[in-house]
């Protein structure tokens, strides 16, 4: 054991912190050290005991002082109030005129003021006069006016003086009664006056903080004293009695001997001066240590350098011998302390070995952690097959490659076989000889890719020049590889239940070890949460692939032919799979054409498929040829009706579907706008000034309750309307109104532009792929002009039908449709007449040349005929069933004024 300086209690303790140099002191009050005023305060010093004598002498003086001055000033304030209230009460008895104001019929009229105004001037609480039996005549308070006084009154009344304290109302007082005397003597009245003594104080309340004050100096002096003498004292002590010197220096001898850490303790010349039990162990130090320079010790050159310096050192780890050593080194004269170091000395041999081992656990535990949240953030098979690659490398491999079957990559489940596709690559370099991305590989029976895919099973291969195996894949491929450095390889298969989606490849070239078990189990685990994520995004794909087929076959395929429009269209899907919106182009009669643009908020299977049932529920509407409002309103019911069907079982609601229904008419000019809870259009005039027509917006479908309106809006030929969903113009990122702005100046850039070039302006302004499906029609309006439609006026008379029959043969001469003439007389003479045997006035033909000859009969009347097969017998009713095989198509349609009958007749 190494002898410690000092044991013997003849010899000064040791010490081993850092001491103040002789006059250097650490802040405190007045110059004082913390350590001292606090061993002053506590009494358990003898500077500190005369501090507390000092304060309880202090504290005796002042409350002596304080309660002698109490009395002296309650006292004083009791003789005042005495005096003030006889003085107010005598002035006011003897004042001229009070006594001749007692005998006055109303006393308390002249009095009242009288009193008040000598109360408000002198300060006390109240001036009261009585009778002689009691009766007040005044009071500071009218209601006490009239009843008694309430205190000592016969000596008065006697034509002597009351003075007398009582307790009142107002806190305790001092209340004076005195004599009013007429000029012979006699008593005719009292006059009272009171005071309380609390408003006759004052003066202890000016005494007293000086008390105080003077009490707060002395002890601050007190306090000044005991703190310098105590000063003194642990100068000399340096802060310790024998008591705390007997007991640290014990403290210490244990501490050393028992602490797991080595010390050292390093003068300023090199000497060791101290090395306890752990030191002498760890360094292997001679008996004789002590007092031998550091240098002398038979350490190695680096630790015997680092004691020797003297420098500062913090875990800086040394091999001596077969340890590794952390060294902390400290100067000990950083505060004024004698020249030297201190140094501590920690085995942390084991500590490394365990810290090594944790940090790879924890290095594991992190990268599975990293797999859960950064492998499956898209549904996507390659992507998700890319995170898995490029998360294990470099951590964990140096090259990673996924391989899946194809009808995996379709979102199918995986046939039996070994080819498959190389789905992901990732590594620390790209060109190592490995199958590239995007390759068809078919595995040999011996590779260990294939027997991983026939048995299920994980395989290792430690050492791939010595795998006959894998070398038969391809003897050339193989080859390169083993040249580049690949040594070691680990095969895992993508299973998700009980099926084999493809195969992740881990191969390590820059690590000298192979593969390991314990490495096996982390790749396995690793391949087992991408494997769920591949086969979530290949349910999605399958999934996804089914919804688009269908919504495919529910949108229009292609545009009907028409003459009123030139129309071009977009439709653009979601990011995040199918939705709900639609649109439609729908020849009407008259030449007339529908624009119909809608959206069912949700998106997949569901989502299309109530598309495809409003958009046929449109189309069958549309062929009753009526106004936008009216339909939006069966569509309305319609909706309500599908939502009163759906139940929880059957999936969500349809409300929050919308639609906007557009009527063009090319001989009017007239476009009749409604919209259930739609977008508004943008009109584009021939001159490019774009405007958002005014359209009653409307609920949407499903809710019900309120009817929808109409805008008739005036379109010039050439004007461009535009129709669109909410995906064109709202955005997570960017508020509606910004869209809007957007559209617009989209719409400017190409002032009269064709509705293909406008279209692909608008669209610039979407992001590559938008979050929320996007329908988009451009349709530019054309004009039936004059020369291409002809009008008459019809008699209410049946000879008139001649007339009409002769005037429509001119008409189609002229028209160069002489071989239409025989058929549409035959129409037109049927329809004419039935209007003008069945209609009422006024009664209208007119004849359309637009893609075909439409012949339109229009009266007064809203009694639609019906087609019917007439009997042999029957005289009549064979008209319209000749007008519907004559002509390609007829119908009716009602105006606000009555009906329509029209028939088409095709030009060639």
């Amino acid at each position: 054991m190494v002898r410690l300086p000092g044991r013997p209690e003849t010899r000064p303790p040791r010490s081993f912190g850092h001491p103040r140099a002789p006059g250097q002191r650490a802040p405190g009050v007045n110059g004082a050290p913390p350590g001292v005023l606090r061993s002053a305060v506590t009494g358990r010093s003898v500077a500190g005991q005369v501090f507390l004598l000092q304060v309880v002498i202090v504290l005796l003086l002042v409350v002596s002082a304080v309660v002698a001055q109490v009395l002296q000033v309650r006292h004083d304030s009791d003789q005042e109030a005495r005096n003030r209230s006889l003085a107010v009460a005598e002035s006011f008895a003897n004042a001229p005129g009070t006594a001749a104001a007692l005998r006055a019929p109303d006393p308390t009229a002249v009095l009242q003021p009288r009193a008040e105004a000598t109360r408000k001037a002198t300060g006390v609480d109240f001036v009261v006069v009585m009778s002689t039996d009691g009766t007040r005549y005044t009071h500071p308070k009218p209601d006490r006016i009239g009843k008694k006084f309430v205190g000592t009154i016969a000596p008065a009344a006697a034509g002597g003086t009351v003075v007398e304290e009582v307790n009142g109302t107002i806190g305790p007082l001092v209340q004076v009664v005195v004599p009013v005397k007429d000029k012979s003597g006699k008593v005719v009245g009292l006059v009272s006056s009171g005071i309380t003594t609390a408003h006759v104080g004052g003066t202890a309340d000016q005494q007293l903080p000086l008390l105080l004050a003077a009490a707060g100096a002395a002890m601050m002096l007190a306090t000044a004293g005991t703190a310098l003498v105590s000063r003194r004292l642990l100068r000399q002590t340096h802060g310790l009695g024998p008591y705390e010197m007997t007991r640290m220096y014990e403290h210490h001898d244990a501490v050393l001997h028992s602490v797991r850490e080595g010390v050292l303790i390093v003068g300023g010349g090199g000497r060791l001066l101290l090395a306890n039990d752990e030191a002498q162990r760890l360094l292997d130090l001679p008996e004789d240590a002590e007092q031998r320079h550091v240098l002398e010790l038979g350490l190695d050159d680096e630790t015997a350098g680092l004691l020797a310096s003297g420098r500062v050192a913090t875990d800086e780890v040394h091999l001596v011998k077969d340890r590794l050593l952390a060294i902390n080194q400290r100067p000990t004269d950083l505060r004024g302390g004698p020249p030297g170091s201190v140094t501590t000395l920690r085995d942390s041999t084991e500590l490394r070995a365990l810290s090594g081992r944790a940090e790879v656990a924890r290095e594991r535990l992190n990268m599975l952690y990293d797999a859960g949240v950064g492998i499956g953030t898209s549904l996507d098979v390659a992507r998700t097959a890319e995170e898995l690659a490029g998360l294990a490398v470099p951590r964990f491999a140096d090259f990673v490659t996924v391989d899946l079957f194809d009808a995996v990559l379709k979102g199918e489940e995986p046939k039996p076989g070994t080819a498959l596709r190389r789905a992901a690559f990732s590594g620390i370099r790209e060109d190592a000889p490995l199958y590239p991305l995007g390759e068809r590989i078919r595995f040999v029976s011996t590779s260990p890719q294939a027997r991983s895919l026939t048995t299920g099973q994980s395989v290792v291969e430690p050492v791939l020049r010595e795998a006959p195996g894998w070398l038969a894949q391809d003897a050339r491929r193989t080859g390169q590889v083993v040249a580049y450095g690949i040594h070691s390889l680990i095969t895992v298969p993508l299973r998700a239940g009980s099926l084999v989606l493809g195969l992740a490849n881990f191969w390590r070239s820059e690590k000298p070890q192979p593969f390991d078990a314990e490495e096996l189990a982390l790749a396995e685990e690793l391949v087992a949460r991408a494997a769920v994520s591949i086969d979530n995004a290949r349910r999605y794909t399958r999934e996804h692939s089914m919804a688009v087929a269908l919504q495919r076959s529910l949108l229009p395929r292609s545009l009907p032919e028409q003459g009123a429009l030139e129309i071009a269209y977009r439709y653009l899907p979601a990011q995040a799979g199918v939705g709900g919106d639609w649109f439609d182009v729908l020849p009407l009669s008259g030449a007339r054409v529908a624009l119909v643009v809608g959206d069912v908020v949700g998106h997949g299977l569901h989502a299309a498929a109530t598309m495809g049932r409003l958009r046929t529920a449109v189309h069958n509407f549309s062929a009753l040829d009526l106004p936008p409002d009216e339909l939006l309103g069966l569509l309305d019911e319609l909706v309500g009706r599908i939502d009163q069907d759906e139940t929880p079982a059957d999936g969500a609601a349809v409300t929050g579907a919308t639609c906007l229904y557009a009527v063009y008419d090319p001989v009017s000019r007239r476009c009749t706008v409604a919209r259930a809870g739609h977008p508004p259009p943008v009109l584009v005039r021939p001159d490019g000034e774009v405007e958002f027509p005014e359209v009653p917006a409307g609920p949407p479908l499903g809710l019900g309750g309120l009817p929808f309106e109409t805008v008739d809006l005036e379109l010039a030929e050439g004007s461009s309307l535009v129709l669109y969903t909410d995906g064109l113009v709202e955005d997570r990122d960017r508020d509606v109104d910004v869209g809007l702005e957007l559209l617009r100046d989209a719409l400017r850039r190409a002032p009269g532009a064709a509705p293909e070039e406008t279209c692909r302006s608008v669209l610039d302004v979407l992001p590559a792929r938008p979050s929320d499906d996007v329908a988009l029609i451009v349709a530019r309006t054309r004009v039936l002009g004059t020369d291409r439609v002809a009008e008459w006026q019809v008699p209410s008379d049946p000879a008139a039908v001649a007339e009409v029959r002769a005037s429509v043969v001119r008409r189609l001469d002229s028209w160069g449709l002489e071989e239409l003439s025989f058929t549409t007389e035959l129409i037109l003479s049927e329809l004419v007449t039935n209007a003008i045997r069945y209609g009422r006035a006024p009664i209208g033909v007119r004849l359309l040349r637009e893609r075909t000859l439409i012949c339109e009969v229009s009266d007064g009347s809203t009694t639609s005929p019906h087609l019917r097969y007439a009997a042999s017998t029957d005289e009549g009713g064979r008209g319209l069933f000749l007008v519907a095989q004559l002509a390609e198509r007829w119908g009716t349609r009602y105006t606000p004024n009555g009906k329509i009958i029209w028939a088409e007749q095709p030009l060639s």
